[in-house]
């Protein structure tokens, strides 16, 4: 699979709350360098969560951001109504032997990983259920025994060699270096979780993949998945976009913001008489 000629960025929010600064600093990032790139700006709806994510926070995705001037092409992808293609692509994987099912609870990982953490600072799986025997995880499997499916990140790196992430930074327009991947650092991610046909790391792949993104514009924080998502992409034959992750907008306590810490939202500023351009003034790309 090879990508389009254009450049192509997305901007891809969670409607799990209201959208605050920091959302808005990464829209018009993306926007902005779409533009100086002659590229295009879509917008993803990213809800696998559809127990935090509501259909009112979609609409207030969609209103903030007509507000801040974002403009973008119909129609918008919206996660939850795409499950189908999660399920294809895992099972591409389950197919090659490289999930598995496990049913540990987050209190037996946290005391078997003995303090060990992932690059996101979680309990990193120690493996308990990779070697489960087959007739014990299909007793389970048949009992309905809650199961995730977890990647064998061992056997998927097996013959592949060193992995690289495309990268550009600080910003897109700079030259595009190799990095190397580390997804070994991760363990043996979820692919297919409890709850839901999918996870982050595949659905955004799959997703980059059928939108022919070019380019990943993000934050820091998501700086040490793009090991996953490149393992990912080579595991299923997809194309890998160039990654740029730029800089986190910090509260006064120095913390990033978040929906979850209650940030103040674009709504709240709005709602405080705040104009679009005094937002976008307080930014440079």
């Amino acid at each position: 699979m090879s990508f389009p000629s254009q450049r192509i960025f997305r901007f891809a929010p969670s409607p799990n709350g209201r959208l605050h600064l920091g959302h808005a600093y990464s829209a018009l990032y993306t926007d902005h360098w779409a533009r100086a790139l002659g590229g295009a700006f879509v917008l993803r709806i990213e809800d696998i969560d559809t127990v935090r994510c509501r259909p009112e926070f979609v609409e207030a995705v969609f209103k903030d951001l007509q507000w801040l001037g974002l403009e973008w092409p119909e129609p918008v992808r919206v996660q939850s109504a795409h499950f189908d293609d999660y399920r294809v692509a895992a099972d591409a994987l389950r197919s090659k032997g490289l999930l598995y099912p496990c049913f540990c609870t987050r209190a037996e990982i946290r005391a078997a990983a003995d303090g060990r953490t992932d690059p996101d600072g979680a309990p990193i799986y120690p493996g308990t259920c990779r070697h489960l025997p087959g007739a014990e995880r299909l007793e389970k499997l048949e009992a309905g025994v809650p199961v995730q499916w977890r990647l064998d990140v061992g056997r998927a790196l097996d013959g592949k060699g060193e992995l690289s992430i495309r990268e550009a930074m600080p910003d897109p327009a700079s030259e595009v270096v190799k990095r190397r991947a580390e997804p070994e650092r991760w363990g043996d991610v979820v692919i297919v979780r409890k709850d839901t046909p999918t996870s982050y790391h595949l659905s955004v792949v799959v997703d980059d993949a059928i939108q022919g993104i070019t380019h990943v514009t993000r934050g820091m924080d998501l700086y040490a998945s793009t090991d996953i998502h490149v393992l990912l992409q080579v595991l299923l034959d997809l194309p890998s976009p160039v990654y740029t992750h730029h800089p986190l907008i910090v509260g006064e306590d120095a913390e990033k913001l978040s929906k979850s810490r209650g940030s103040e939202s674009l709504a709240g500023l709005r709602a405080l008489g705040i104009a679009p351009g005094e937002i976008r003034a307080q930014f440079t790309f």
